[in-house]
């Protein structure tokens, strides 16, 4: 069965929400009235989702999410916000939640981003186990061997090298959160680890330089895309 931590400081609404997901969508559903209940609860457990409102005592939302990002980079988060203003949603998407949802709302609409949620969660973690090879351009990438050939040539990768390619390769034409990368690699997002992570990103770029439609392009404020035309 599936685990949801719900952070909600309504308690009529928290009720309602864990009654109704437990029931319908089957799931185990942890339900915490403040972000630091919230947190102490998500260190203790393993989870598949989290449904986070912003407006919470103690600790909001977006400080949860964000404290949550740093334990597990790719735990689907969904924020619900009373508010439905601009700035919420892009705070929300840019400190790394997968959706929103704004209040009031229909349970069951609540229940439709779940699934689709955990379902894309599911295909992205199949991919990240299986996937060792890929073509990228006229290139191709070995992990395992840490080789990119291209023309009859090799570039051997450092492990880093070739663990970053692949994530980047895995989020082909998506954004790879700079976080995301940090903590799967270095399991530490410090600035030395940024640092150095910029320096393993410059070597890549120079590796695939002789194919004009690949390209990683560094995308504003969240992170990293390997772009294959």
């Amino acid at each position: 069965m599936q685990k949801i931590l719900l952070a909600e400081d309504d308690p009529n609404l928290g009720d309602i929400l864990k009654d109704y997901l437990e029931l319908k969508g089957k799931f185990e559903v942890a339900l915490c009235k403040d972000g630091e209940e919230a947190l102490r609860q998500f260190n203790k457990e393993p989870f598949d989702l989290c449904i986070l409102d912003v407006m919470m005592p103690r600790k909001d939302g977006f400080t949860l999410g964000k404290e949550i990002r740093k334990i597990n980079a790719n735990i689907p988060i969904i924020f619900a916000t009373a508010k439905g203003m601009m700035e919420d949603k892009t705070e929300a998407f840019g400190l790394g939640g997968d959706d929103y949802i704004t209040k009031p709302f229909r349970v069951e609409e609540l229940l439709l981003r779940i699934n689709a949620l955990l379902k894309r969660a599911s295909r992205d973690k199949q991919e990240e186990v299986y996937a060792d090879e890929f073509d990228i351009g006229k290139y191709h990438f070995d992990y395992v061997s840490q080789l990119i050939s291209y023309d009859g040539h090799q570039q051997k990768l450092s492990t880093k090298e070739a663990e970053l390619l692949r994530l980047l390769c895995i989020k082909k034409n998506d954004v790879l959160t700079r976080e995301e990368a940090l903590l799967k690699i270095w399991h530490d997002d410090n600035y030395f680890n940024g640092r150095s992570m910029d320096v393993f990103l410059s070597k890549l770029r120079k590796y695939l330089r002789d194919d004009p439609s690949v390209e990683i392009v560094n995308v504003h404020g969240k992170g990293y895309k390997l772009l294959v035309s």
